[in-house]
């Protein structure tokens, strides 16, 4: 078992966000996340990169229990297995395209220039790669930040709307070739996203209501 998930409740002042949310996923594994907006899709997603901290129940990965971890160990979990592809990007402003496709790889210590080139140029970023985020559009700094996730190889990839700068077509196109690259390491997805058309092209799905699972 890749992640589980077991009766987690997550609140913030007078604000309940999980009710006691279970589910599980194996390697290889692709789940869609959907869900109305505040329905707590963005707040699981940062519990299982550990980007924060469960008021109660169960978390392990890979077989490593997340629960009670400082913010230290989480962070360490979340270099070694987890991939995150945030939704506002999170780019390095002074390093240029190439450097931070490669940030994450260099940080888990699985630098492969090799892989970092393959997908620049299967995502359009070949041409791109001595230019600084700043010079790129919305769409492109998405593809950097799908590329910097992927390039670092994790068991586990945690996608924030990864298509939602995109144009449908394109979305089309970036959603398949996520999933492709996904699929070529067996690592399990969890994928949040509004979109109905691109949820139901999942082999899984889950919607969150309310905090939980509907």
């Amino acid at each position: 078992m890749l992640l589980h998930f077991e009766n987690v409740t997550k609140s913030y002042p007078n604000v309940p966000v999980l009710r006691g949310v279970s589910f599980d996923l194996r390697a290889g594994e692709m789940l869609a996340l959907t869900g109305e907006s505040g329905s707590g899709k963005s707040t699981l997603l940062h519990l299982i990169g550990g980007l924060d901290s469960a008021d109660s129940g169960v978390i392990a990965i890979d077989g490593a229990l997340m629960t009670g971890l400082d913010d230290g160990g989480r962070a360490k979990l979340r270099r070694d297995v987890v991939g995150v592809i945030f939704q506002q990007f999170n780019l390095i402003p002074s390093l240029d395209v190439g450097a931070n496709i490669a940030f994450q790889a260099r940080l888990a210590g699985r630098y492969d220039a090799g892989r970092c080139a393959h997908l620049a140029d299967l995502l359009g970023l070949s041409d791109h790669l001595a230019k600084y985020p700043e010079a790129l559009s919305g769409g492109q700094q998405q593809r950097v930040a799908i590329a910097r996730t992927l390039a670092a190889q994790p068991k586990l990839v945690l996608a924030d709307e990864p298509t939602g700068n995109l144009d449908e077509a394109a979305a089309d196109g970036v959603f398949a070739l996520l999933c492709e690259l996904v699929a070529e390491t067996q690592a399990g997805l969890v994928l949040v996203t509004h979109s109905q058309r691109l949820a139901a092209r999942m082999p899984r799905r889950l919607n969150l209501s309310n905090g939980q699972i509907a």
